[in-house]
């Protein structure tokens, strides 16, 4: 089942006696443990049929005698079991979820990781209740993903912004809706997000970040790709060699896929190559200028200044000399 699944039957005042909320993405896991905490029920109806536990504390004997109870001046209680992954004896839970009541709406926060799919409480949650598992999304899913988010409130953002936001934040869903609830609160009567904004408001520098780097790279610009690592040797938190190594790894393994696609026409290469078509001439340009073989040996230099970061076969080389090392060994 969905999220957007289980929202709209929650909307319509649909519910199933038990949700079972589990994987690596806290992001949705949160949305609904909130909504299923603050919209279920009233106000009122919440002082007596409301009941919260958090699994490093939680008792199951006390989570299924609350799930037990009938609800006093409504039609529903609600029983909120967060961060269920903390909770010991979890599995005894399972003789309330075989039979649950039907008066009561169990939703169940499961972080980090999903039940083994050969357990018996697994088994019985399949038969008896809904089961959301995530997934950390992919760092290429998370532009089209953020401009969703980012349309869903009614806003529309530049492509050069859009990217500035993702590079910066990365894969963190809850840090960047909450950006772009910040954004729109400072964008008074004005529905368009710009780089200007994102610098302004999220704190990213629209000359120096990653994005400008990956972009002297593809264009064979040394002396601006050195101005723009002196800036991060300044601001080390800027842009870590940690978080700027594997962003070029994803730029040029875009580019080294160029070579293998036979069309030319800009929409289907960027269909291909699962981009954006806003950014496919700066793909093309990269490829023509490095040609195969430079391509093939950025890759490889990336890989070895990847490892050379974190210790292996260097002894202890600063990160910004290291990336001035590399980015002159690639445009050589």
């Amino acid at each position: 089942m969905s999220v957007e699944k289980i929202l709209g039957d929650w909307k319509k005042k649909q519910f199933k006696p038990v949700y079972w909320l589990e994987g690596e993405e806290d992001y949705y896991i949160d949305k609904l443990m909130q909504t299923a905490e603050h919209d279920l029920l009233t106000e009122a109806e919440a002082g007596f049929n409301l009941t919260v536990f958090y699994g490093r504390e939680a008792n199951w004997a006390d989570v299924v005698n609350a799930c037990m109870r009938y609800p006093m001046f409504a039609e529903r209680q609600v029983v909120l079991l967060k961060e269920a992954q903390q909770m010991k004896d979890i599995d005894k839970l399972e003789g309330y979820i075989n039979n649950p009541l039907s008066s009561t709406v169990f939703v169940v926060g499961h972080k980090e990781k999903k039940l083994d799919g050969r357990s018996k409480l697994a088994k019985i949650l399949k038969e008896k209740g809904e089961v959301l598992s995530t997934k950390k999304m992919y760092d290429n899913q998370l532009p089209d993903w953020t401009e969703k988010l980012v349309a869903s409130k009614g806003l529309s953002i530049s492509q050069k912004a859009l990217h500035l936001l993702v590079d910066h934040i990365g894969n963190d869903l809850s840090r960047i809706d909450n950006e772009i609830d910040k954004l729109s609160l400072n964008l008074g009567s004005r529905k368009n997000i710009t780089e200007d904004d994102i610098e302004e408001y999220v704190g990213v520098s629209k000359e120096y970040n990653v994005f400008e780097l990956q972009d002297a790279l593809a264009r064979k610009d040394l002396p601006k790709a050195i101005r723009i690592i002196q800036y991060f040797e300044g601001n080390p938190k800027a842009a870590p060699i940690q978080m700027v190594l594997p962003a070029l790894y994803n730029f040029f393994s875009k580019v080294f896929q160029v070579f293998g696609v036979q069309a030319r026409d800009e929409k289907m290469i960027a269909s291909t190559l699962g981009v954006n078509p806003f950014f496919v001439k700066d793909y093309l340009g990269a490829a023509n200028r490095y040609q195969y073989e430079g391509v093939e040996r950025v890759m490889l230099l990336l890989h070895e200044y990847n490892l050379r970061s974190i210790g292996i076969r260097d002894s202890g080389t600063p990160d910004g000399s290291l990336m001035k090392e590399l980015v002159v060994k690639m445009m050589a």
